[in-house]
């Protein structure tokens, strides 16, 4: 009996610039680069992940950047220049599992926060603790806190996507995930309303277990 709760499960098509920088920055495993294609995976229990990440491996031609374990929580990222091995791997794990894509949580926008004209001060906290970019006074700053936490790779990715935004900070894995975004204001809005609205159609199954 499968006792592995699927949480995030989501492909990121192309990689962006500044989000491939940002994986490799905080990667201990491979490093991914822009354009390639991308897989991310988030399970409970964490320990489970060791696993499903030695199916994935023997099963496509793809290399992991990030491997997170923690005892609730565990995190996979893989990417590859093929979009058919990124996908392929995380069906193999899916087929491990017993499970199907409608099988993951629904992401669930708990935060969305926009900061207009970010005082120095305030800059200087936020860059002291981030990975990405460094955010600079009369930005505007966009804080997204996502469950489950994995989505915030996915949602950064079409921030950038979408417009002409610095990533500063990006958290996807633990209880919740949370993007930080600045820039223009015009810019920060577009990424804002692209990634909320494409978060809330994907689909999968609360967390009370009932698929939507």
């Amino acid at each position: 009996m499968n006792n592995v709760d699927l949480r995030t499960y989501v492909f990121l098509d192309s990689l962006q610039p500044q989000m491939a920088s940002y994986i490799s920055t905080i990667s201990k495993g491979y490093f991914p680069v822009a354009n390639q294609a991308c897989m991310i995976i988030e399970i409970s229990p964490g320990i489970e992940i060791n696993r499903l990440t030695d199916i994935a491996l023997k099963a496509t031609e793809v290399r992991p950047g990030i491997q997170i374990v923690e005892r609730l929580f565990g995190l996979l990222e893989l990417h590859s220049d093929s979009q058919g091995d990124a996908r392929q791997s995380g069906q193999s794990i899916l087929e491990e599992l017993g499970l199907t894509e409608a099988d993951r949580m629904k992401p669930s926008m708990l935060t969305s926060q926009l900061i207009k004209n970010i005082d120095d001060h305030h800059a200087q906290l936020i860059n002291k603790v981030r990975y990405g970019n460094m955010i600079v006074r009369g930005n505007t700053l966009y804080v997204l806190e996502v469950e489950p936490a994995g989505y915030a790779y996915y949602a950064a990715n079409e921030a950038e996507k979408a417009s002409h935004i610095n990533i500063i900070n990006v958290q996807g894995y633990g209880r919740y995930g949370r993007i930080y975004i600045a820039g223009d204001e015009a810019e920060v809005l577009v990424s804002k309303e692209i990634v909320e609205a494409r978060l809330q159609s994907l689909a999968g199954r609360s967390p009370a277990g009932q698929k939507e």
